[in-house]
């Protein structure tokens, strides 16, 4: 019966974030039919287990008259409860929270927490490098289908003079950028986030970012692009803002490299997104 309750929960809980639209929040929605397909096994495993514990009642119905001859030792069932109990507690935890805690939308208060500096970067891991401000996923490749992939997203903007990061191209668009930061000097960029400032940065300037999620949650990072901001503009963390400006770059020292700079020539504050965070689509 355990087994049985465990697995509807599941079920309801799956359902339940597919409905609200919050299953956005932990994976890269291309990956929905992972989880819509769970729904379906879920359910196939609760009649399976339906089934199995009424067929089972019928049979300890039937024969329950000579179950002192059965050889069932039955003490050490009962002293084994709590464990099975345990268990249940575990097993229904995730669903406990998934149902009934909101949803947490990540935002600066992570970024200040963890830092837009990782002293793992120096360390040379390529892994780290996805983590903040440039999206990386040359480790999803080989190094002639990342150098392709590349390739692919140059020319894509090869010829725009203005460009504008959209929901569903940012990340793409954007690691374009950070490989070919001198092939978009001078030309006009558009794109959205909030605002965060960081300690390191003087003058009139801070980044403007979006938590980003390559396939979920767990592989989740903040990226965005360093702005150069008019001495009239004023802002605060989590500021959601919609920017032009001209791309520049600029020796970015806590990093010890060269990154892209936008210099803002118009703004204007807006609500946060309805999804706030944004995916990668190839």
């Amino acid at each position: 019966m355990f087994r049985i309750f465990i697995l509807i929960g599941l079920t309801y809980l799956f359902l339940h974030l597919h409905a609200t639209g919050d299953i956005s929040k932990y994976i890269n929605m291309k990956y929905a039919y992972i989880s819509e397909s769970a729904i379906y096994i879920f359910i196939a495993f609760t009649l399976i287990c339906l089934y199995n514990y009424m067929k089972k009642d019928k049979t300890d119905h039937v024969h329950g008259d000579s179950c002192e001859h059965c050889g069932h030792d039955h003490a050490k069932e009962e002293n084994t409860w709590w464990k099975r109990g345990f268990t249940f507690v575990i097993l229904l935890l995730p669903v406990f929270t998934g149902l009934f805690f909101p949803v947490a939308t990540l935002d600066s208060n992570i970024v200040e927490k963890k830092g837009l500096y990782f002293p793992i970067y120096d360390e040379g891991d390529e892994y780290s490098q996805r983590q903040f401000l440039q999206p990386n996923t040359s480790s999803y490749y080989g190094k002639d289908g990342y150098v392709e992939l590349m390739d692919k997203g140059m020319k894509k903007l090869a010829n725009k003079e203005k460009i504008t990061l959209k929901e569903d191209t940012f990340l793409n668009d954007l690691e374009t950028i950070y490989n070919y930061p001198g092939q978009f000097l001078g030309r006009s960029l558009s794109l959205t986030g909030f605002t965060f400032h960081e300690d390191e940065l003087k003058g009139n300037r801070l980044f403007l970012l979006r938590f980003g999620i390559i396939h979920c949650i767990a592989d989740s990072g903040v990226y965005g692009i360093l702005l150069d901001i008019p001495d009239e503009m004023s802002t605060e963390n989590d500021q959601w803002l919609q920017v032009t400006g001209t791309l520049d770059s600029v020796y970015y020292q806590p990093f010890k490299k060269t990154i892209p700079v936008l210099k803002v020539t118009k703004w204007k504050s807006i609500a946060e997104p309805e999804d706030p965070y944004v995916y990668r689509q190839a």
